[in-house]
């Protein structure tokens, strides 16, 4: 399978996971299954974030890595110390589950490439996953959260993922100039 069309998939994929249609099944999801969105988007990036520090030789991209890695991590502990002060279990979800596998296979994706061709689809990743991710609090998860501490961190939280997106933007554009 050719790269664009890898990338075509995981596009799709992302877009897929975080569509209002796929989110907003009935009333939207529980805190509870915010919670696990929550925790399972981070985590995903984390990985991802891993494997790019470890596999890519651009210095700008490593650094990237790390900065998710970080950034994530950071998230994913704020979620679960608020979730356990507020006795919510995080809860799977089709949505989660989703993520799950799409970070599975993202991996499993970039596991095959080297080079600029892992630097290219990494941040092409980076750029569809964070947009998806923004969608996905603008339009669901902010409007569905009930507890007000839980919106409050998923509002506080939007930033940095506006931030990452646009970072990721830049790299993009510089990695596509290198042709």
């Amino acid at each position: 399978m050719s790269i664009r069309k890898r990338l075509l998939i995981s596009f799709g994929f992302v877009s897929l996971v975080f569509s209002p249609a796929v989110i907003h099944a009935a009333e939207g999801p529980s805190d509870a299954q915010i919670a696990g969105i929550v925790v399972t988007a981070n985590a995903v990036d984390v990985d991802a974030g891993n494997l790019a520090e470890k596999t890519s030789s651009n210095k700008e991209v490593k650094d990237f890595a790390k900065r998710m890695v970080v950034d994530h991590t950071a998230v994913n502990k704020q979620a679960g110390d608020l979730a356990a002060k507020l006795k919510l279990k995080p809860e799977d979800s089709d949505v989660s589950k989703s993520l799950a596998d799409g970070g599975k296979k993202n991996l499993a994706h970039l596991k095959t490439l080297k080079g600029a061709a892992f630097d290219k689809a990494y941040v092409d990743h980076e750029v569809a996953y964070h947009q998806a991710v923004l969608d996905a609090i603008d339009k669901t998860l902010l409007p569905s959260a009930k507890n007000a501490e839980l919106k409050s961190l998923i509002a506080q939280v939007r930033p940095a993922i506006a931030a990452h997106l646009g970072h990721a933007k830049q790299i993009q554009a510089k990695l596509g100039a290198k042709k």
